[in-house]
């Protein structure tokens, strides 16, 4: 039977094709060098690790095949340090890593013991480290660079060549002797099945070359800077709270520039270097940043002098520095230039609008300005007279410009907390705060310092939860680089019951804040709600590591230890709780869970009499928790009367779980606007 004219050309284009095809994928498969973290090898200082085997090889030892096989714990241990790429691994992820929770055994001891055996074979010194690095009560961290290799030594295209060649040669001869097979037996009416067929291969080939031509490269490392606490070198030490809201500027202003590649270090955590003279690899490995940022304030005559200087940790190269003499009026003008050089030196591409942004002009009031920094000072004290101080000196930058949105929206923070101290009357202060934070909202839409301000009035007076969390998400959209809105909304995530997005948020917070033990206890108190009591406590702990006087985490230990059934342990926590009305509180639970009841009972009276006023729902959990369901109810009422702040964790709080099938609990959460499922 003849076949139709288009048959032979069909065969033919399709064998043409296949034979192509098949030589196109051998290459490439015997080309493509796979990098994968669980099976192929590492490279770093003077050793190769096989992730594979745990095998530990010296690229400069004189025998090309020396390999040490590390010990199990030994291996995970450095295979936990690779896998951060130098960044902190904590003692307790080695613990959770190599010992399960029923493990019997001296854990410090042991771990001790693992990372001196790890050490010694990478020829390493904890007192002089090559390798790894030992940061106090906190963990390990590997020092050198890592680079990923293949899984064994060359590229698959240069190993084995005779043995691939022959494989392609054999595929291309078996290709040959089908094609001639289905060219002998082909039925004529199959050539429509043949073009289709040369179609499907034509098209699955194009899509093979556009997906390895236009598939989206990897993204660059976030390049991470901290800006140092500006110098004070005026030689008045009364002008530190100048120096110390500059540096705060600054963080604000990079901070903003492109989050996604660039972060900056929160404010917190810098300011513990303030007059500290710690070298600069310290300060990188501490905070894992790639920069560093140095200023300092001087006068000159009748003008300021910032000087600014940008270094490369690694190797403490000084890449930029800038001397700016500048009037009071044009402070912000200055930090515009410092960010464009700073996005200049380390390759942060700026969007048009970012760059139109810098480029305007923004002169500010001086007095206004100045009267906002002596606010923001006194804002981070802790006393009454800081509250009071606070609030008058961010009244009088609005005075003297009533258009510093900033101002008011700091202005509103001021009086949030003078009305919840008791230093003017609730009432007022809530509404002379909603009052400055709609005239900042007014002034500026897009200030993410007030989104965040009346995200936290809407859940604290208005129990507009939904509305509160838009806020938030707002705030950390404007401002992903604010490590405090992302508490807040990490937090607002967990009310909702959106836990994996809150423990995302939670440690994006310690990232941008490593060394603020705030965040470390944010982190806590999701998971404690989750009910990882084990790991919530371990967090608490961390907070305490970066700063042993941090207020929250006794508390917090101590309601784990009395849920775990610990009241013992919890005992033992209170005392170190400073703060009178929860430490009430604790004694109160705490003794009736020893069956100590008169001295729970005391502890209860104490506060009530002392503490009615701004913690009646600390009261409600305590009767809850002693099973006096009718006394909680009463205090739980008396807790939305006083609009305390604490209801929002209403259907998080564990200490509450009796009063769940009582339908007046549903009520309640009806009237808090919380869904009651």
């Amino acid at each position: 039977m003849t076949l139709p004219n288009g048959f032979d050309a069909a065969v033919s284009f399709i064998s043409t094709i296949s034979s192509r095809m098949v030589e196109f994928f051998t290459l490439c498969l015997c080309t493509v060098p796979m990098h994968t973290l669980s099976s192929g090898r590492v490279r770093f200082g003077a050793f190769e690790l096989d992730l594979s085997t745990g095998e530990l090889r010296s690229i400069e030892a004189p025998d090309p095949n020396n390999k040490v096989l590390l010990r199990e714990q030994v291996f995970q241990v450095l295979r936990m340090l690779v896998e951060r790429e130098g960044k902190i691994v904590t003692r307790e992820e080695i613990k959770s890593r190599l010992w399960p929770n029923d493990t019997v055994v001296d854990f410090d001891h042991s771990i001790n013991a693992t990372i001196k055996t790890l050490r010694r074979a990478l020829g390493d010194s904890a007192d002089d480290p090559q390798y790894i690095e030992t940061l106090a009560r906190r963990g390990y961290r590997l020092m050198l660079t890592i680079e990923y290799l293949e899984s064994a030594p060359g590229t698959a295209l240069e190993k084995d060549r005779v043995r691939r060649e022959q494989s392609a040669a054999e595929i291309s001869e078996n290709t040959a002797r089908v094609q001639e097979k289905v060219h002998g037996q082909m039925k004529p009416h199959w050539w429509k099945a043949a073009v289709v067929l040369a179609s499907v291969v034509i098209l699955v080939g194009a899509g093979y070359i556009s997906w390895r031509h236009f598939r989206p490269t990897p993204l660059p490392r976030k390049i991470m800077l901290a800006v140092l606490p500006f110098q004070n070198l005026t030689g008045d030490p009364n002008k530190e709270y100048l120096a110390d809201g500059l540096t705060e500027e600054t963080i604000s202003q990079l901070g903003r520039l492109n989050p996604e590649r660039l972060g900056v270090i929160a404010r917190t955590s810098v300011m513990g270097y303030k007059h500290k003279d710690e070298r600069l690899d310290q300060i990188g490995r501490d905070l894992s940043v790639q920069y560093v940022l140095e200023d300092s304030l001087r006068e000159s005559g009748d003008l300021m002098r910032l000087t600014a200087q940008l270094i490369q940790v690694k190797d403490q190269t000084h890449l930029w520095t800038q001397d700016y003499d500048y009037s009071a009026k044009d402070i912000l003008n200055v930090e515009d230039e410092v960010a464009k050089a700073v996005a200049r030196e380390i390759r942060v591409r700026l969007t048009p609008r970012q760059k139109a942004e810098l480029a305007q002009s923004h002169p500010v009031n001086p007095e206004a300005f100045d009267a906002f920094l002596q606010g923001y000072h006194f804002f981070q004290g802790s006393t009454d007279k800081d509250a009071d101080m606070a609030a008058k000196y961010f009244e009088r930058a609005t005075q003297l410009d009533p258009s510093y949105a900033l101002a008011w929206a700091w202005l509103s923070r001021a009086r949030n907390w003078q009305a919840n101290e008791g230093l003017i009357p609730m009432e007022e202060g809530r509404r002379l705060a909603r009052e400055a934070v709609e005239r900042a909202l007014s002034l500026n839409p897009n200030l993410a310092a007030a989104h965040a301000q009346m995200g936290r009035i809407k859940q604290q007076v208005d129990y507009d939860w939904a509305g509160a969390n838009a806020s938030f998400q707002r705030a950390v959209a404007l401002e992903p680089g604010n490590p405090e809105h992302v508490s807040l909304a990490a937090f607002s995530a967990a009310r909702f019951g959106r836990f994996d997005e809150a423990l995302r948020l939670n440690r994006q917070a310690i990232d941008l804040d490593p060394l603020n033990a705030g965040s470390w206890e944010s982190l806590a108190a999701t998971e404690f709600f989750m009910g990882q009591l084990d790991q919530s406590a371990a967090d608490s702990k961390k907070a305490l590591e970066v700063n042993p006087d941090h207020w929250s985490s006794p508390i917090n230990l101590s309601r784990i230890y009395l849920l775990q059934g610990r009241p013992q342990d919890a005992l033992l926590e209170i005392e170190h709780v400073h703060y009178a009305p929860y430490r009430a509180h604790l004694y109160a639970l705490t003794y009736y869970a020893l069956g100590r009841k008169k001295e729970s009972d005391a502890a209860l009276r104490e506060l009530v009499m002392k503490y009615h006023a701004s913690n009646a729902f600390e009261i409600a959990t305590i009767y809850a928790f002693r099973n006096q369901t009718d006394e909680a109810f009463e205090w739980l009422d008396r807790a939305y009367a006083q609009r305390d702040p604490s209801l929002g964790a209403t259907k998080l709080e564990p200490l509450l779980k009796s009063l769940h099938n009582d339908p007046r609990y549903a009520a309640f959460l009806k009237k808090l606007n919380l869904p009651a499922d």
